[in-house]
């Protein structure tokens, strides 16, 4: 990678630029425009929702980041969704929006109305409060004469209750072009309280007109799919392709989600303002800015998530009762540029730079000081990239993934360091990016298999990326010879469960035979336990 500019004057230009101003860049930056116009949402016209003659509700509902007594319902008017403009002109639409304790409505909790801009590719972000706290609800949408499906979600406890168990699913990367979302199919039928995204949500990469390893027989998808997202349109209609999956939708409806993103819903392996290949900084901050205005309209995101240009703060914090405190990190976006031209390298001093970081100096503050104030039994951090040490052989000539945390051990001894000193017993690290499902124990000293362990790491596989997979990997002796502290290594495709008690916690690992087809069958490829107090992986 190219070093990127940090001037100042970029990141205000990426936020601020408009159509007009535009006209004075010249190069390939020109071309995007419209990436970054931000006007009000005061001047487009009211029009009618009667008028509405196709189903506007094609992207399903969601809901997601639970709270107390609230959680946040969204859906996106797109009768058309591969459509830039999802089959509706510009214009405001007034949308209405119920939550019910039943699914027949008949016991209506809270009800409202709500406008959906075009500005925001009529994309709606309710926050839904005044509800019990740890309660299952109902939810759906109406305009005009359409009704949605009908979403379930449900509250968090309240920040001082006791709770006896929390279930949850943690899942990542799902490549439309390599197979099919299956495993989102036996998500939806899971009893969950919510699900956490661990990123790679969808793909810059184009998808031909047969869907990739899909191989469709029966439909064609538009050409303009088949090419790498690069300016908003490109990442909205990209997320119409992926948001219409009818496995996605089912798990969107079932489940509230709790999202963070890595690389791929901007560009591949990029860190902060660097990209991936040689183009210009003011370039890619513009990218950045349309990836990240389409990643917020298209997900259950409350207001504070909301970006500003190039900028959009997604580490956040979510409680549940006194049993677990969940910290989202954002480990790409204020990230020191991978070491070593990134990819598998040996270690060395660019990247043990102890000025290194993943996280940047505000979100690791953020985070060691909330452990400092947690009262919780679990202290779960989800992110993106792979936490344990992780060498490709058994010998001295070990290279490490300079993308993952690995190439910054300076900020993950930082981090495992402030979680000694504020007297986390219990810290689980949800990574997602790999494509494997791995299991690990964090220890102090990774040399060292007797040192101590601190903690469990707990790696989602992929929804799809990586097509098939296999059980064993190629590379599956010599990584698990290489890394004693590995305790399970599967190369499926699926999610993983954790299943929160006050006595121990329990990751079943559950895959499916494939992707490339649809309808596999899902298998427990294995399942682990780690006690409070005891942190470690132990097989069930």
């Amino acid at each position: 990678m190219r070093p990127a500019s940090h001037a100042p004057e970029l990141r205000a230009a990426a936020q601020h630029i408009g159509r007009r101003r535009f006209l004075t860049v010249t190069g390939a930056a020109a071309a995007l425009a419209f990436a970054v116009d931000l006007p009000g949402t005061a001047h487009a016209a009211a029009l009618d929702s009667r008028k509405i003659t196709e189903d506007p509700f094609t992207l399903g509902v969601a809901s997601g980041d639970p709270q107390p007594g609230s959680v946040l319902l969204w859906t996106r008017l797109a009768p058309r969704p591969y459509e830039p403009d999802g089959g509706l002109p510009r214009g405001t639409f007034t949308v209405r929006w119920e939550i019910a304790h039943d699914s027949r409505f008949a016991r209506i909790a809270r009800r409202g109305s709500v406008t959906a801009h075009p500005e925001f590719h009529h994309s709606l972000h309710v926050e839904a409060g005044g509800l019990d706290n740890d309660r299952p609800y109902y939810y759906r949408f109406r305009t005009g004469t359409w009704i949605s499906p009908v979403g379930r979600t449900r509250t968090a406890p309240a920040r001082s209750a006791r709770i006896g168990e929390l279930k949850i699913a943690a899942v990542s990367c799902q490549a439309y072009h390599d197979g099919y979302f299956t495993a989102y199919r036996y998500l939806a039928e899971e009893e969950l309280d919510a699900v956490f995204h661990l990123g790679d949500y969808l793909y810059e990469y184009a998808v031909n007109a047969v869907g990739g390893a899909r191989n469709y027989t029966d439909r064609r998808l538009p050409a303009h799919f088949n090419r790498e997202t690069v300016t908003l349109e490109d990442y909205r209609m990209r997320y119409g392709l992926y948001k219409s999956d009818p496995d996605l939708l089912a798990a969107h409806a079932a489940h509230p989600f709790v999202l963070t993103w890595d690389d791929h819903e901007t560009e591949n392996n990029y860190a902060d303002e660097t990209p991936e290949n040689d183009v210009p900084p003011e370039e890619f901050l513009l990218r950045r800015a349309a990836a990240y205005r389409a990643y917020w309209e298209n997900q259950p995101l409350r207001r504070p998530q909301q970006p500003k240009g190039p900028d959009m703060q997604l580490y956040r914090r979510l409680h549940f009762g006194r049993l677990a405190q969940f910290d989202i990190l954002d480990t790409r976006q204020y990230r020191s540029d991978q070491a070593y031209g990134d990819g598998w390298k040996v270690p060395g001093p660019e990247s043990e730079d102890p000025s290194r970081t993943l996280t940047g100096a505000t979100q690791e503050r953020w985070l060691l000081d909330g452990w400092k104030r947690s009262g919780s039994r679990w202290n779960v951090v989800p992110q993106q990239v792979t936490f344990a040490q992780r060498r490709d052989v058994p010998t001295a000539a070990y290279k490490l993934s300079m993308d993952a945390w690995d190439g910054y051990p300076a900020s993950r001894q930082r981090v495992l360091a402030g979680a000694q000193t504020a007297g986390i017993e219990n810290l689980m690290v949800l990574t997602g990016d790999v494509h494997v499902g791995y299991g690990f124990d964090l220890k102090k000293d990774w040399a060292d298999p007797t040192s101590r362990t601190l903690g469990t790491e707990i790696v989602a596989t992929s929804i799809s990326s990586g097509k098939d997979g296999a059980d064993k990997p190629a590379n599956w002796d010599s990584f698990t010879q290489a890394n004693p502290h590995m305790k399970f290594y599967n190369g499926r495709r699926g999610y993983v469960t954790v299943t929160y008690g006050e006595r121990q916690a329990r990751a079943d690992f559950k895959t499916v035979s494939a992707v490339t087809t649809p309808g596999a069958p899902l298998t427990t490829a294995a399942s682990f336990v780690t006690e409070s107090g005891n942190p470690g992986l132990t097989p069930v």
